[in-house]
């Protein structure tokens, strides 16, 4: 089966194609090609041609002090104003695909392979970078769209459960931001990190659709889309408070348990409300304690001061303010203003200990 569909911008619109074997024929797409690939991927050498530009997918190489290394990699390589960029690879390659992309030669074409479960049902389409500097998480980035994005969902293959369960909380967050339609549509497919691929296949294909209407309606990041912050203020603390040891989409799924623990602590939800956030909750954590065993991060303790310290420092607050998407008491979500004191910070801590507490499977210091 294939699924297409375009993703409209300001410089034009972008095809997104979600298909089996392409990764195959990447070769054939486009001439001059330059590659950019996460080194996990090393076992496809023999489909790309020898300019290729191998970078390990870590949140230290997703840093401003070594894309440098890419940008040169790229020179040497013979990069000029008439190459392609290819890409594959998961969120940090993305990542660093984009960022670079848009600043070699003052911007080149670019296409986008996603190669793990979040990159496919997520980040793939959006066309933000979002880069590390000096220990903080996605502190500086920009904007700037592939030619085209093609998922080969074989890829996802074999993917450890740990990765696709994190792909499956940002995709679940995607739909829970749209409405409450996209999220009961999303539950009703039943998904987990057992589901086949042609299975998967269907949830990234929702999940998409869905992102796709907060793109087209707010390309910049101005209003709408920022609700798909959902999770993420407190899901990086809590992936720079562990040095990163729990990876991004396990995060965001803690996060939004985070979050709906804060918002009901200072909130009366109306029973629709209740409902909506119950049904969150309850996918988000049930998938992560049936799956305990396949998520090697659980053992990995969380120092709460450091994770509160990485939360202060987070780039959307502002001076007086902590900046957080939360539930309203509808159960809709909304970007809220915090004011920043000392119960606001106890609440802040608190909603922190609770979330991870229900899951009894974190060591909390």
């Amino acid at each position: 089966m294939q699924e297409s569909f375009d993703i409209k911008t300001s410089e034009g619109s972008y095809p997104v194609v979600i298909t089996h074997g392409i990764i195959q024929e990447i070769s054939s797409r486009h001439h001059d090609v330059v590659y950019l690939i996460d080194s996990n991927l090393i076992k496809y050498t023999s489909l790309f041609a020898s300019r290729c530009v191998w970078v390990d997918a870590t949140e230290e190489n997703k840093s401003l002090d070594r894309l440098s290394d890419v940008i040169v990699q790229f020179r040497g390589l013979g990069a000029n104003r008439g190459s392609h960029i290819v890409a594959i690879g998961g969120g940090i390659v993305q990542d660093i695909a984009t960022f670079c992309a848009s600043i070699y030669m003052r911007g080149l074409g670019w296409t986008y392979v996603p190669s793990t479960m979040l990159s496919m049902a997520d980040s793939c389409v959006g066309g933000k970078s979002s880069v590390n500097v000096a220990g903080y998480k996605n502190l500086v980035g920009n904007i700037y769209p592939p030619s085209e994005v093609l998922i080969d969902v074989e890829l996802l293959a074999t993917l450890p459960a740990e990765h696709v369960i994190g792909g499956l909380f940002e995709a679940v967050k995607i739909c829970y931001a749209h409405s409450a339609t996209a999220v009961l549509a999303f539950l009703d497919l039943s998904p987990s990190p057992t589901m086949e691929v042609l299975q998967l296949e269907r949830v990234i294909h929702h999940a998409l659709l869905c992102k796709k209407w907060f793109i087209e309606t707010d390309e910049f990041d101005k209003s709408e889309r920022l609700l798909l912050n959902f999770g993420h203020t407190f899901g990086h603390a809590l992936e720079a408070g562990t040095n990163f040891k729990i990876p991004h989409g396990i995060a965001i799924g803690v996060g939004m348990l985070v979050a709906v623990r804060f918002s009901s602590q200072q909130k009366t939800l109306t029973d629709a409300g209740a409902l909506r956030v119950k049904q969150l909750s309850d996918y988000v954590r049930s998938t992560i304690l049936v799956n305990r065993d396949a998520i090697p991060c659980l053992s990995e303790p969380v120092h709460l001061h450091l994770v509160m310290e990485k939360f202060e420092n987070d780039k959307k607050h502002t001076s007086s303010h902590y900046r957080i998407v939360v539930p309203d008491e509808g159960g809709t979500l909304e970007l809220a203003s915090v004011t920043k004191n000392a119960d606001s910070r106890k609440d802040l801590l608190g909603a922190f200990s609770a979330a991870l507490a229900d899951l009894s499977c974190f060591s909390v210091i």
